[in-house]
């Protein structure tokens, strides 16, 4: 999709809204996802290429899960299954706050196909991560809202670790 397509907007708008940098330039060819790159703690959008809107808030999953002192020097989104049900379950909780359907946020080319499988799961209350991001302090698993003060997933406490 193109960068001005209204759910890109959208996202942009709440990225910068939460403090995660997205800029426009050149990426190489060997980046994980089409269009982005994760660059010095932000977000790099390549202007000459086509993206999809959810990857966005994929990505920024990422970075707002990372350790606050590693994030400024965060590249390379690490290859670590706790992290990446961080990312997906924050993802979701981001597209829930600002309007994004599930089914832009878990699209048929992502997730190794099973994006119809995570959209599922997350639109039936039991999508992975949530307890990765209560480790975080950034919101709280439902049954356990109450006892530690947190708002219930997919509210959020705050939006970066």
């Amino acid at each position: 999709m193109s960068h001005d397509h209204p759910d890109t907007v959208r996202i942009l708008d709440f990225l910068a809204e939460i403090g995660i940098p997205v800029a426009h330039g050149a990426i190489g060819d060997n980046s994980f996802l089409p269009g982005i790159e994760v660059r010095n703690g932000g977000l790099v959008l390549d202007p000459a290429r086509s993206l999809f809107p959810g990857d966005l808030l994929h990505e920024a999953g990422h970075i707002a899960c990372t350790e606050p002192a590693l994030r400024p020097m965060l590249c390379e989104v690490r290859d670590d299954p706790g992290e990446e049900m961080a990312a997906i379950a924050w993802s979701y909780a981001a597209a829930r706050a600002i309007g994004i359907d599930t089914q832009v946020l878990f699209h048929a080319d992502g997730y190794k196909g099973g994006g119809a499988a995570l959209a599922t799961a997350f639109d039936d209350g039991a999508g992975p991560g949530t307890p990765m991001l209560q480790y975080f302090g950034m919101t709280a698993e439902p049954h356990q809202a109450g006892n530690l003060g947190l708002p219930a997933y997919p509210q959020m406490a705050r939006w970066l670790r």
